[in-house]
């Protein structure tokens, strides 16, 4: 039984939806994600924390989410399903954006972006305990070889980056926990319209936490172009896509081709901060690269 105004996903038009759409809409938010650890570094570089960036990020995403929304008529969210997809936000966006973002201050981007990427199998774990969703033999072994790509792609750690380290790997986790969360409490809610209240409320914490902090904002121009594209890039198109991408896919499916990410951060890194990629780093991207080609013709899971 549903909550009135709520359509089951049978019902849904993303449950309808051609899986290539939900492949198409996962890659770009990989995308999206994969060139906002590089653009957040050149905004650390003039002097601005996480609060600081955060606060715009959420802030500015959420009025242009709010806005997409309302154009494209999107239903919003009422009752239980308001208040879930808030704490989704408030609690569990925040903690692993936190994670990430005050990684990235201790650690490379590249290697930032390569903790988060463990949560895709992570996400395919959860959604068997949790969701009761059998994961196929086949994609089993896409994740895990796409986990191995990781793994090789990290490289080895210097003992002073550990706190930074640890951060990653508790962004990984959270978010794994926030997707699987996420995929029960959007049915029937327009991609924008979740994207919307999510990034509000992770808005409204960061916002006290930048005004209690006395955060502090870019004085560039080049680093205000930067946390530009953050917000644009990295929130906008890449939430609001992987929403759409979650809603027709379902959570284990998107989390394994958002896989792309790493590869993409690690690219991007190398040619806009001259992060160097070792002959392993390389191999391991292609392992990824190559889960990913695989995982986008084939389901992870039985529903």
């Amino acid at each position: 039984m549903t909550e009135p105004g709520v359509t089951t996903p049978a019902q849904s038009p993303a449950a309808t939806a051609p899986r290539s759409l939900g492949v198409g809409l996962a890659l770009a938010s990989a995308t999206g994600f994969g060139v906002m650890p590089v653009l957040t570094k050149v905004v650390y570089d003039d002097g601005v924390g996480p609060f600081g960036v955060l606060s715009v990020r959420f802030s500015v995403a959420a009025v242009l989410l709010l806005g997409l929304a309302r154009l494209r008529r999107e239903r919003f969210p009422r009752g239980r399903q308001l208040r879930n997809l808030a704490l989704l936000g408030g609690v569990g966006y925040v903690v692993e954006s936190l994670c990430y973002f005050s990684a990235l201050s201790r650690i490379s981007a590249g290697l930032t972006a390569l903790l988060l990427y463990l949560y895709p199998a992570l996400v395919v774990l959860l959604s068997a305990v949790l969701l009761r969703h059998r994961p196929r033999r086949p994609a089993v072994v896409c994740v895990g070889v796409a986990t191995v790509g990781t793994a090789l792609t990290i490289g080895p750690v210097a003992g002073g980056q550990t706190v930074g380290v640890l951060l990653g790997l508790a962004a990984a986790a959270s978010y794994a926990l926030y997707i699987v969360l996420s995929s029960t409490a959007i049915d029937g809610v327009g991609p924008l319209a979740s994207s919307a209240v999510v990034m509000g409320a992770c808005a409204l914490v960061y916002d006290v936490l930048a005004v209690a902090t006395g955060a502090a904002l870019p004085h560039s121009a080049g680093a205000w172009a930067a946390l530009g594209g953050v917000t644009l890039l990295g929130t906008v198109l890449a939430v609001g896509a992987f929403f759409a991408a979650l809603a027709i896919l379902g959570p284990s499916d998107t989390a394994a081709l958002s896989t792309l990410e790493p590869v993409v951060s690690v690219g991007v890194a190398a040619l806009a901060l001259g992060e160097v990629l070792s002959p392993v780093q390389v191999v391991g991207g292609g392992l990824v690269v190559a889960a990913v080609v695989v995982l986008a013709r084939l389901e992870v899971a039985d529903p």
